[in-house]
């Protein structure tokens, strides 16, 4: 499949969705959505919906992929350090966080999916991603700090595990409850003077789970 044109214009659909971080788009651009999806879904696989990836998963809407690395990269007008990924799922929002940062750690507690994002991947050769199969909900304490953290599925609460790993200055990017029956994307700060949280818009994330499976 040549997908170039299709990026593009999902790209300029981004764009008028109000997506304007240059370096976002740039990624968004360069990392071909169909190879991350099942070839059944290959002609749906630039358009802005969700699809599933198999095990009850799914892949992001790419406006909600968008929208997430543009406020992790938020105040930044270079690369981001290392950056933790909870939820590899398919690998497709590592592959597009690996053209934003120096370096990417990507946990996938599901050991299919894992497997399944090491073969998405594994042809692309992405020099500074880590592909990491545990308990997300624990992050990964060997890498920390963090300068950004991004989950891709949803709990109760943001885990205390994430807040510690992240780096003074960091900025973690997650959807958690915030009541019954509602989930909203929350931001955390990571400052010397304490932490800050923003909740944001409501989101619909698959649930957050610990343990290896």
């Amino acid at each position: 499949m040549d997908s170039q044109a299709v990026r593009t214009a999902m790209v300029r659909k981004l764009e008028a969705q109000g997506v304007s971080n240059l370096a976002v788009l740039a990624a968004m651009r360069a990392v071909e959505r169909h190879r991350f999806v099942d070839s059944a879904l290959v002609n749906q696989a630039y358009e802005d919906t969700s699809l599933p990836i198999g095990l009850g998963q799914t892949i992001s809407k790419p406006n909600v992929v968008a929208r997430m690395a543009e406020l992790l990269c938020h105040g930044h007008t270079e690369k981001l350090g290392r950056v933790l990924e909870i939820g590899t799922g398919c690998g497709y929002q590592a592959a597009v966080l690996s053209h934003l940062s120096r370096e990417v750690y990507s946990i996938e507690r599901l050991r299919g999916l894992h497997e399944r994002a090491r073969e998405n991947l594994r042809m692309l050769r992405i020099a500074n991603l880590h592909l990491l199969l545990g308990d997300g909900m624990l992050g990964y304490p060997r890498g920390a700090p963090y300068s950004a953290i991004i989950a891709a599925a949803g709990g109760e609460d943001v885990p205390d595990a994430w807040v510690d790993q992240l780096a003074v200055g960091g900025r973690l990017v997650a959807p958690a409850a915030t009541g019954p029956g509602r989930q909203n994307l929350v931001v955390i700060d990571k400052t010397a003077q304490g932490v800050s949280r923003t909740v944001l818009e409501a989101v619909h994330f698959v649930p957050l789970k610990s343990g290896i499976a």
